[in-house]
């Protein structure tokens, strides 16, 4: 039975995200689009012809309900159970769903549990149909508005979308109509994106520009941040706005590592002030903090650090814990 009080779904964007119900009609666009892009790309990436297992698989859910990737293809021919090791009706699994026959129901820690989107999205969402302009105007206008400011190509990337050129025509139009301005802004270093002829600016909507002529009040509090957050998704962005450079380590080699495997910027007020690696111990059911390492920058005061760790203490209720471990490292940086 079709939960119609659902207000998310979990689609694909620069990665799996949580996006809002509304957003699902548009989606049907990135569907198709990426239909034909993953085709191409995954008959090169993935073992045997998962195109010739997506109806078994179809119809393994019509007949048995919800299924995780454990439960298709139980014959194939597995690998070395790496992250990419994708048989094929695992692979074909994830095409349905990345092209909008199927839709992640549930998630079972980290594992996704797939229905038919029928009985997932609610048919007030699932039986719109927008019209391609329109729903370029919705990514374009959500994108714009999230980020306050940004070139063609930032706005594409945001959630990957629309095109480049689909960007910078519906600039044009909002710009005909005075809904857009464009500005040049300051980077953390002083620089601008103002080049001589090679102009780069960012567009701005014009009801914000006044707006924003003020600094906006933050709290000093400090955030310890997903390696995923929209935020620091862009590298280049993060990097040019915030003087921050940041990359995930996860899938790199240990001996290559210059921090750790899963490292979480720290946002205090307005700037990125450094890094920290902390992980669930479930069986002490304690926060443990693994490294710290604060931006050349910034200096670890005491009220800082007193601010950091009220920070883990808060995050030890979402991560289910009772505890903050290994303080002392906190003490020491």
């Amino acid at each position: 039975m079709v939960d119609i009080n659902r207000s998310a779904f979990e689609g694909w964007t620069h990665d799996a995200s949580i996006l809002p119900i509304k957003a699902f009609p548009h989606w049907q666009h990135k569907f198709t689009r990426d239909g034909a892009l993953l085709q191409k790309r995954w008959k090169l990436w993935h073992r045997g012809d998962f195109l010739a297992q997506t109806q078994t698989v179809l119809d393994q859910i019509s007949s048995q309900g919800p299924v995780g990737s454990g439960d298709v293809g139980t014959q194939e021919k597995r690998g070395d159970g790496g992250w990419w090791d994708w048989h094929p009706s695992k692979t074909a699994l994830e095409y349905l769903w990345r092209t909008g026959r199927i839709a992640v129901t549930r998630r079972e820690g980290f594992r996704k549990i797939y229905d038919l989107v029928e009985n997932v999205i609610p048919n007030a969402y699932l039986h719109q149909h927008p019209s391609p302009d329109d729903s370029t105007d919705w990514a374009c206008r959500s994108a714009l508005q999230a980020m306050g400011f940004a070139t063609e190509k930032e706005i594409a990337e945001f959630c990957d979308f629309v095109t480049i050129l689909d960007v910078t025509r519906w600039l044009a139009l909002r710009q005909a109509e005075g809904e857009i301005l464009w500005i040049h802004v300051e980077a953390a270093d002083g620089t601008s994106r103002l080049r001589a002829i090679f102009t780069r600016l960012r567009a701005i909507f014009t009801q914000d520009w006044e707006r924003l002529q003020t600094p906006l009040a933050f709290a000093p509090r400090v955030r310890i941040l997903s390696p995923f957050d929209p935020a620091l998704r862009n590298r280049q962005r993060a990097q040019e706005l915030f003087g921050f450079s940041y990359r995930t380590e996860v899938f790199v080699p240990v001996a290559k590592r210059v921090y750790g495997y899963y490292v979480f910027p720290m946002l205090e007020g307005d700037k990125l002030i450094g890094r920290i690696e902390v992980k669930t111990n479930r069986t002490n059911r304690t926060l443990d903090i693994s490294g710290i390492w604060p931006e050349a920058t910034t200096s670890l005061t005491p009220a800082r650090k007193a601010r950091i760790q009220a920070k883990l203490t808060r995050l030890c209720g979402l991560a289910g814990c009772e505890g903050v471990s290994g303080l002392e490292v906190l003490a020491r940086a």
